[in-house]
């Protein structure tokens, strides 16, 4: 059997939508996967009140008995609180989410590693520091090679597109060393969110010498901060052994979430190879979501 993971990101308590919150509860205990991954904005301005909110949340999904793995984004830290922001930017997503900024989580398909991209000076941007870098290679140099190796981060380590046309979306910050040791680490999946879009492709698409990781972005959960039209969604992947990803999209159709796209990834040495699934009439009822990036 695959791992199963569930991919949530940018839920943003405080511009939450409660119907849908408890939508996503509902889906999660129906499917139970092995790992609920949460990559970042748990709250929309780092508040008390949100961060409490987002506890009760967390406490629920445990209470149903999923594994989460979690890590903070550039939410969770104070925006106006200007002594907060610099004195203790985390300090309130320690207490109520996690105090654990570099979680780890393994099981006999699976290895994944989330990192803090969260930073105080950089406002909206993303960063990776040198011993985190140093981190995911020492780390994920201890998994062994059938494993799939994955790595959370709330900011994409890549530019990729963000709309439509060419706009690009800005890298993480140290990037091009960033993308070294994502090479060296032997990382497959590289999950993030930020962007409130659903995209996934090659690493390779985006930077030449990217190595093998395939890019996997989530759209937002549980926002009413929605764009271009699109809907709450989240991911849903199957790691298989062999580097063999499915991926589908779990979105929101304004009573109950609903599996939408649905992708099986292949890698081959060089390449990762992409078909779209054709899953059992009446499976899947509800219609793919709204425009964005194309799954390739």
């Amino acid at each position: 059997m695959p791992a199963r993971i569930a991919h949530l990101s940018d839920i943003h308590f405080g511009a939450h939508d409660p119907n849908v919150v408890s939508g996503t509860e509902a889906w999660l205990d129906q499917q139970q996967p092995d790992l609920v991954i949460i990559s970042g904005d748990f709250t929309q301005r780092a508040r008390r009140e949100q961060f409490e909110e987002a506890s009760a949340y967390l406490n629920r999904l445990r209470a149903s008995g999923h594994r989460v793995l979690a890590i903070p984004g550039n939410h969770d830290i104070p925006l106006y609180d200007v002594a907060r922001r610099f004195g203790a930017p985390l300090r309130r997503y320690k207490r109520w989410i996690s105090n654990d900024l570099c979680p780890w989580f393994e099981d006999d398909h699976v290895a994944v590693l989330g990192i803090n991209t969260a930073r105080s000076l950089t406002i909206k941007s993303g960063r990776l520091n040198r011993e985190q870098m140093a981190m995911i290679e020492e780390r994920f140099a201890k998994v062994p090679e059938d494993k799939t190796r994955i790595l959370v981060t709330h900011h994409p380590l890549f530019a990729m597109p963000i709309g439509e046309g060419t706009e690009l979306s800005e890298a993480v910050g140290r990037h091009d060393d960033a993308v070294k040791s994502v090479c060296r680490a032997g990382v497959h999946i590289a999950l993030a969110g930020h962007f409130h879009r659903t995209y996934a492709a090659a690493a390779r698409k985006m930077v030449e010498r990217a190595g093998k990781a395939l890019v996997i972005q989530a759209g937002t959960a549980t926002s009413v901060r929605l764009r271009n039209e699109e809907l709450q969604s989240f991911n849903w992947i199957h790691a298989h052994r062999n580097n063999d990803i499915e991926l589908q999209v779990v979105a929101w159709d304004g009573h109950s979430f609903r599996r939408g796209n649905h992708v099986r990834f292949n890698y081959d040495g060089e390449n990762w190879a992409s078909k779209t699934i054709a899953d059992p009439p009446g499976q899947f009822a509800a219609p793919p979501p709204p425009p964005a990036p194309p799954l390739p």
